[in-house]
């Protein structure tokens, strides 16, 4: 079988689970689960196979056309190059252990089966997204995963939080996708193709007439799918959704859309140094905003949330100074231990009964009630903040060395300010990055107070996946050697400033909130906090759904928790009332857009019902009047209708005597 049939096999496996699962889950439950599972797991061997074969070289291209359009054709088209080839086989394993934990995450729902199918058709339309050769392709997997994520985050709708993240996640993004389609159509326009091989090479001989407009509409589209400054909003909302709905989005899907969709075009963006100097502005802003406001959050799936949101931002950093192999080495390794951070957060939270980080900082025992979820989770935020020799360091690394060659003018494909921006940012990020790192471990796993409620040993399907995914969460960076065919030929090896300075920052960060936790947890003992909801027999989806309720219903928000003992309230100081609602962004949003818009319907609506109906229903009142009046002639008497004809013989003699009498005078 050649490699552009597997290659094809990859996305339409999943969809045929997809399609198969919808059709039998209500008649024939015990084929959920498998046809779950084994057409994913299928689909990573597959993918693993395909990047073997690939092996970093030259990229592999197939196309046929799909549809003659009469002017730029659209084409059915594979483009297999080293970026594409690791980035499905990250969605394809992170997706299978996504599917593997939901059968004991969700294993008493009720909609399992629907939610298994759309799973295998988000991942199917990711898939489509990372191997497409044209871009209207590439679309429709782009607008297939906003669909399966409005119902995937809207699972528990139910409660009230599911159903406004859920809308709020789809009306952010299209908000975005607008210009972004736009986009599309004037880089087709100006090189007259949607095939991407035909696009960079238009590209690089000159072809492209308004690279500023179409790069910046493009940006649009990609800030809104991987939730960066200022359409970021959507994402810590969504972790209203089940928990590994939120491994999968954060960590192989959704928001790696936009970085994968501008590191396949990365040479469009590059023709305009305007739009990387906007990309790196946005990049800035959202590592910085998202460090502060992760340190503010008390649900710890937010924390995860605005740390995605950070990660994203050193991705969109490694672009903004034109390299991408950086960025998509930093997306993979950052998927690797976002997907155990958030599927260990869904066993601590079934654990706890809470996902309040204040409530679990006054329960003692959860790291021995959860040793896997521990011990993983404890490397993955390793991980996460750049400690060597875990994969987030290599990759970190290898966004800040990029930025220092651009900065320093080794490297002309950004703009220097690109450069310093990115680096500084960066830096500061690594400090706020390893400070709610430590802030998360020591309130989930060290905290003090009665003994944490004993729901049994975690399923087995559960915690294997954890086990896992943690090996490329140690492995991967020390890897990155290895795999430089795949990343454009280049090295990713950390530089000696970069490396101490980050790390440096990174120590700092954790040894201060660690100094900031010893000074405030004597307080956690004399202010005692509710939000829990535990329930040991009940399974973990129940748990979480009531975790989220619970949490609102005590604190007034599902974002903070008036806990004095919080370290992250002694560091933020007065900024973290501000910090803990995202900056007021969303409050923001409400009094520029949405109450005007809204104030706009309720207009249109008193015109067309006061204004407009009035003249329609007028017209329909003069007509009936007019039908009544006529009516009542309408007797049935023969005489009665005689004698008004012979009147009105009579008015019209009369009218024409007169007439001709006043003609005659004049």
């Amino acid at each position: 079988m050649t490699t552009t049939t597997l290659a094809a096999l990859v996305p339409l496996l999943p969809f045929l689970g997809a399609l198969a699962g919808l059709a039998v889950g209500r008649t024939t439950p015990g084929f959920v689960r498998p046809l779950a599972i084994l057409p994913t797991l299928t689909a990573a061997v597959l993918a693993v196979l395909v990047a073997v074969r690939q092996g970093g070289g030259r990229a592999i291209d197939a196309a046929t056309q799909l549809t003659p359009t009469g002017s730029v054709p659209i084409d059915l088209a594979l483009h297999l190059d080293g970026f594409a080839v690791l980035v499905a086989v990250l969605v394809t394993v992170v997706a299978t252990c996504v599917q593997l934990y939901s059968t004991a995450y969700l294993r008493g729902d009720a909609r399992y089966p629907s939610y298994a199918a759309l799973v295998s058709l988000f991942t199917s339309a990711m898939l489509l997204v990372v191997y497409s050769g044209d871009l209207m392709v590439l679309l429709v997997g782009w607008e297939i995963m906003g669909i399966c994520s409005y119902f995937l985050v809207g699972h528990y709708w139910e409660t009230p939080e599911a159903r406004a993240a859920s809308l709020k996640a789809f009306l952010v993004t299209k908000l975005g996708d607008v210009p972004f389609l736009i986009g599309l159509f004037a880089l087709a326009a100006d090189t007259g193709s949607f095939r991407i091989t035909r696009i960079l090479a238009a590209v690089a001989n000159g072809g492209l007439d308004h690279p500023t407009l179409i790069a910046l509409l493009l940006l649009a589209g990609v800030a809104g799918k991987s939730a960066q400054f200022p359409l970021h909003t959507w994402l810590p909302d969504a972790m209203a959704g089940p928990t590994p709905v939120s491994a999968l989005i954060h960590a192989a899907t959704m928001v790696a859309a936009g970085i994968y969709f501008v590191a396949r075009l990365l040479p469009v963006f590059a023709a305009s140094g305007a739009a990387l100097v906007v990309l790196a502005v946005m990049a800035a802003v959202t590592m910085i905003g998202s460090g502060l406001a992760a340190l503010a959050q008390d649900d710890i799936k937010r924390v995860l949330a605005y740390s995605t949101i950070g990660q994203l931002g050193y991705m969109s950093g490694a672009l903004a100074v034109g390299d991408r192999g950086a960025a998509v080495f930093h997306l993979i390794s950052h998927g690797a231990f976002k997907a155990v951070l958030f599927l260990a957060a869904g066993v601590v939270i079934h654990a706890a009964g809470t996902n309040s980080l204040a409530a679990m900082s006054r329960m003692s025992g959860l790291a021995r009630r959860v040793p896997d979820a521990f011990w993983t989770m404890t490397v993955a935020l390793l991980a996460l903040a750049a400690i060597p020799p875990f994969a987030g360091f290599f990759s970190k690394e290898a966004v800040l060395v990029a930025a220092e060659h651009t900065a320093l003018g080794d490297r002309t494909v950004a703009p220097a300010a690109a450069g310093w921006t990115i680096l500084i940012a960066g830096l500061l990020a690594a400090a706020l990055t390893a400070s709610y790192a430590v802030r998360l471990w020591l309130l989930a796993f060290r905290g003090r107070g009665a003994e944490v409620p004993d729901h049994g040993k975690q399923p087995l399907a559960m915690t294997s996946v954890l086990w896992l995914l943690a090996v490329p969460t140690i492995g991967f960076g020390l890897s990155a050697g290895l795999l430089g065919d795949w990343f454009d030929g280049h090295a990713l090896t950390p530089s000696l400033t970069t490396a101490v300075l980050s790390t440096g920052v990174t120590l700092v960060g954790g040894l201060v909130t660690y100094g900031a936790w010893r000074h405030t947890t004597a307080l956690a003992a004399r202010t005692p906090l509710g939000a829990v909801a535990a329930h040991p027999g009940a399974e973990p989806a129940l748990v979480e759904a009531e975790a989220m309720t619970s949490h609102t219903a005590v604190y007034g928000t599902i974002a903070d928790a008036p806990d004095p003992a919080d370290p992250g309230r002694l560091l933020l100081g007065p900024l973290h009332r501000h910090a803990v609602t995202g900056f007021h962004l969303d409050a923001l949003y409400t009094a520029l857009f949405v109450r005007p818009l809204q104030a706009a319907a309720r207009l249109v609506r008193f015109l067309d019902r006061e204004v407009v109906d009035t003249y329609v229903n007028g017209t329909g009142a003069v007509t009936r009047l007019l039908g009544t009046a006529v009516r009542r002639a309408q007797t049935g008497n023969v005489q009665t209708y005689v004698s008004a004809l012979l009147a009105g013989s009579l008015a019209l003699a009369i009218a024409a005597v007169v007439f001709a009498n006043v003609n005659a005078g004049s």
